[in-house]
């Protein structure tokens, strides 16, 4: 599978001077600005090539956010977030929307913690979709579906149905086999072991190791705090910069 192979010490991800705050229009506050809510300020991070980096800190936080800040579906208030793309360092603050879905296809890969697909599609279709969108063929994107999702033991029989009506670890193993398909440079992980069990945890693990193996770097959030002593390079505590109200 074509991927780009990271060198170790390169820094994937650098954030600058990040803030973050929401603001709130209620109804008739027309033209008076709405509520400001801050969540954090000021976040200077990086993440080098073979780093698995974990978000700590308290329900509240704002693990979450910073999360989606970095896949660029949250606008930053302030500061720089530059994505390594292809080689080259983008600024995903400033960058297109169409830039940007060009680095999530290719570079980067993102586990939430639910799955959200197009109704009615076959789990080994939604398994694919990442590897024919960047290109590689069509024998070679179900053979490495078909060996991620068996991987995740989830049984052959689910493989041709959609996952609406499946379990909810069933359905978290479908998103893992998804984000996993391709050897993404960067992986973003939301909780990717929530509604699993110890054996399926233990895939995770083994798939995280593996990233990191191959040079990709990972922030995670992972409120299980075994599979987090397991995969973690270092904490960053994102308390630290909680934004005053």
């Amino acid at each position: 599978m074509p991927h780009t192979t990271p060198m170790p010490n390169i820094a994937m991800i650098e954030v600058s001077g990040l803030s973050k705050a929401f603001v709130l229009h209620n109804r008739g506050e027309a033209g008076q600005g709405g509520v400001r809510l801050p969540v954090f300020a000021g976040i200077d991070f990086a993440v080098a090539a073979g780093e698995c980096v974990v978000l700590g800190g308290a329900s509240g936080a704002g693990k979450s956010t910073f999360m989606r800040s970095l896949t660029g579906n949250y606008l930053a208030s302030a500061g720089t977030i530059r994505i390594r793309h292809q080689g080259e360092p983008v600024d995903i603050t400033t960058a297109t929307p169409r830039r940007i879905l060009e680095i999530r296809r290719r570079t980067l890969g993102y586990v939430s913690q639910f799955l959200r697909v197009i109704p009615r599609v076959p789990t080994l279709e939604i398994v694919k979709e990442p590897m024919l969108a960047s290109g590689v063929e069509e024998g070679e994107a179900e053979r490495r579906a078909r060996t991620l999702l068996a991987r995740l033991n989830l049984p052959e029989s689910l493989w041709a149905l959609p996952p609406a009506t499946f379990s909810g670890g069933e359905q978290q193993r479908v998103n893992l086999a998804h984000g996993f398909a391709m050897e993404y440079p960067i992986l973003l992980l939301d909780e990717p072991t929530a509604s699993l069990d110890a054996e399926n945890r233990r895939v995770v693990i083994e798939l995280i190791e593996e990233a990191k193996a191959r040079g990709a770097a990972i922030v995670g959030i992972f409120h299980d705090t075994a599979v987090r002593d397991r995969v973690a390079t270092r904490i960053f505590d994102v308390t630290l910069y909680k934004a005053a109200a």
